[in-house]
């Protein structure tokens, strides 16, 4: 348990994530529960101070969302956002009502009254841009409470409860549309709440530490790795905790980059000396994976390999006692749907729920609390490369959801080439550290093209560039283009199979699925 924890109440807004993105930015530690089990998860992390989300309820609907009641008698600070407010209002004695003129995108906001809320950033009578996102709206403020800002058509944008240490605001301070929203929630957590930006990885680093050895005790502990950087940083942190109690599996499915596996083993064996069993699986994942065309059903069928593989291995290395991955926070988020929506399929590569029964293993994943970043920041703490900690996203079905349709070896030959082509060239430019993620898809068209004098009839592939903090959402990387007409050059030149070449500039919004 963390000392100074904030407790973020899930109401099901697209942005929630975001707005533990600037808590924890403010070096504040928090975590994000959905409504639904929110009393649980007060009474377990015995917060400092609680934030109420946005979500797409209408508080005026029957059995609409409602926030803990110890949250309001508890004595602290509590922040309510959009639908938060309206709740914390509602709750608390005031009204909210529909019908009201509705307000979406930006919106200016005229200060009213100082507020600690506003210490240090926006003074009485100033007007700045925020975000709104709203239909319904509070029309009678709760005993105590005091309007200190307002827009056009939120007469009660912000408000606040000085006495109690209760503030809510109509708009989402945690979007970049409200340029100064994340000094605003850093206002909440630390001049607010009093809570310290001890929220470091030095200090995670200790802290996990010791939570692995308490854990792990004397037994011994497999780890799988991916070859990408979350499985990576996890074996080298649990390896610290426990030493040559831990055994690394890297399973090579066939479906890695080009080179990709060589370098896993590389690291592991020479740089950092732990305990690694290579286990080329590829033809049995290959004969698997044969006429499988459906994403969904390649990503359950890898899955399903990968745990095989590890029963398997547990039982030659004479039987360990726990499984370790290296599940992220947004794994966990997408992975379980908190107001019934579609995000519990998204990672559904991933074990974030547990283990099927049948495996006699407890898991240990050290990076459970963290954003991608955040692991990152731990991978340079722990002394990692930066070149391996800097590496773009690769996801655990690899190149198999990067050719939609059938996996062939012919088509993961071809893809291999053009990524590796690709990502050359984006080193080359200096634009690797720019860019979140890249990558090359194998498209399932093929089409009639002119090469010299002969005609062709070949693949067609699509690039993909996108820049993001942490996933959550991400943006199309702006190439010129004479970076794209150089890298469809050489790749129609040096790779066979492959006539046209594409690029994807569309983006991924709050809530969507992955690009793969």
């Amino acid at each position: 348990m963390h000392p100074d924890t904030v407790l973020i109440i899930d109401f099901g807004s697209q942005v929630t994530q975001l707005i533990a993105r600037r808590v924890r930015e403010s070096g504040v530690y928090c975590e994000i529960h959905p409504f639904q089990s929110a009393e649980a998860a007060f009474e377990r992390l015995q917060p400092r101070a609680v934030i109420l989300s946005g979500g797409p309820a209408s508080v005026t609907d029957s059995g609409s969302p409602r926030a803990p009641q110890a949250a309001f008698d508890s004595g602290i600070p509590v922040l309510g956002i959009c639908y938060g407010q309206q709740t914390m209002s509602e709750q608390l004695g005031g009204k909210v009502e529909s019908g009201h003129h509705r307000e979406f995108g930006r919106a200016m906001l005229e200060v009213r009254e100082p507020s600690a809320l506003f210490d240090g950033v926006w003074s009485t009578g100033e007007r700045h841009q925020v975000w709104m996102s709203h239909g319904d709206r509070v029309t009678r403020l709760p005993d105590g409470f005091k309007v200190i800002a307002t827009s056009e058509n939120a007469p009660y944008a912000a408000v606040a409860d000085e006495a109690r240490r209760f503030y809510a605001v109509q708009f989402h301070p945690e979007v970049v549309h409200t340029p100064d929203g994340a000094k605003l929630i850093a206002n909440f957590v630390h001049k607010i709440a009093g809570l310290k930006s001890d929220w470091t990885m030095a200090a995670y680093r200790r802290e996990m530490i010791a939570k692995i050895k308490a854990q792990v005790g004397n037994d011994r502990v497999i780890c799988g790795l991916s070859g990408g950087v979350d499985s990576a940083v996890a074996a080298v942190l649990i390896h610290e905790a426990i030493g040559d109690q831990l055994t690394c599996v890297f399973v090579d499915h066939g479906l890695m980059r080009q080179a990709e596996a060589e370098q896993v083993v590389d690291l592991f064996r020479g740089h950092y000396n732990i305990p690694l069993v290579h286990v080329d699986a590829s033809e049995l994942f290959l004969e698997e994976l044969k006429g499988i065309s459906d994403p969904e059903t390649k990503r359950k069928t890898i899955g399903r390999l990968f745990i095989d593989v590890f029963e398997k291995e547990a039982k030659k290395i004479g039987g360990a006692a726990f499984l370790a991955q290296g599940t992220l926070y947004p794994d966990v988020i997408e992975s379980v749907s908190f107001t019934g929506g579609p995000s519990v399929t998204i990672k559904s590569h991933h074990n974030v729920g547990g283990l099927p029964e049948r495996m006699k293993m407890k898991l240990v994943e050290p990076l459970r609390e963290l954003f991608k970043d955040e692991v990152r920041a731990l991978g340079r703490e722990l002394g990692l490369p930066d070149a391996f900690v800097g590496r773009h996203p690769f996801p655990g079905p690899g190149l198999a959801i990067r050719i939609p349709g059938e996996i062939t070896p012919e088509k993961l030959d071809i893809l291999r080439k053009a990524d590796a082509i690709y990502l050359d060239e984006i080193r080359n430019a200096g634009l690797y550290d720019a860019i979140w993620q890249a990558f090359a898809v194998l498209l399932p068209v093929r089409t009639v093209g002119v090469m010299g004098d002969g005609r062709t009839y070949d693949h067609v592939l699509g690039l993909r560039a996108v820049t993001s903090v942490d996933g959550m959402t991400a943006d199309f990387f702006p190439f010129d283009m004479g970076f794209l007409g150089r890298v469809a050059t050489r790749i129609i030149n040096e790779v066979r199979g492959i006539n046209r070449v594409v690029y994807d500039v569309t983006s991924k919004p709050p809530g969507t699925i992955e690009w793969e």
